[in-house]
């Protein structure tokens, strides 16, 4: 096999791997706690970076600011976040999520983690998952380092 097809290989298996267990996530959140995948890495983003933007989402995930700022709205119509007066720039909210919010983030990611373990660890040991963790950790150092991928509205 010649490396392009290496490559194309990787490629496909990549997109394939991450839809499915996106998949499958999307299918264990909604039954368990009536959220989807990108509602769960959006809550659990501001858990775990309390004062952050809808520009630092958007950052984070590769998606548009009115995309981000949609999710944001729904996020907040559920009762789950809610956007404050950021102190130091007047056109921008800092986001915060509730007790609500909070209570379901926890929740969630002890289900994404019971699934991952489940998908990922009963098909690799953990050597090989480091070992991929590594390299996806490093190819994604490098594409946000050259903004690559990053969308343009």
């Amino acid at each position: 096999m010649s490396d392009a097809d290496d490559l194309l290989s990787l490629f496909a298996d990549l997109v394939r791997c991450e839809t499915r267990l996106y998949n499958t996530l999307n299918d264990r959140l909604r039954e368990r706690h009536g959220i989807v995948t990108s509602q769960f890495e959006a809550l659990r983003y501001l858990r775990d970076h309390p004062g952050s933007r809808v520009a630092d989402l958007a950052a984070e995930f590769a998606i548009g600011i009115g995309a981000t700022s949609k999710s944001v709205d729904r996020l907040e119509r559920q009762g789950w976040a809610v956007r404050q007066p950021n102190p130091s720039d007047r056109r921008s909210s800092l986001l915060a999520l509730t007790h609500d919010g909070s209570r379901l983030v926890d929740a969630a990611e002890a289900t994404v983690t019971d699934a991952l373990a489940e998908l990922i660890g009963g098909a690799l040991d953990r050597a090989a998952v480091a070992t991929a963790a590594q390299a996806f950790s490093k190819l994604r150092s490098v594409l946000e380092r050259d903004q690559i991928g990053t969308p343009t509205g």
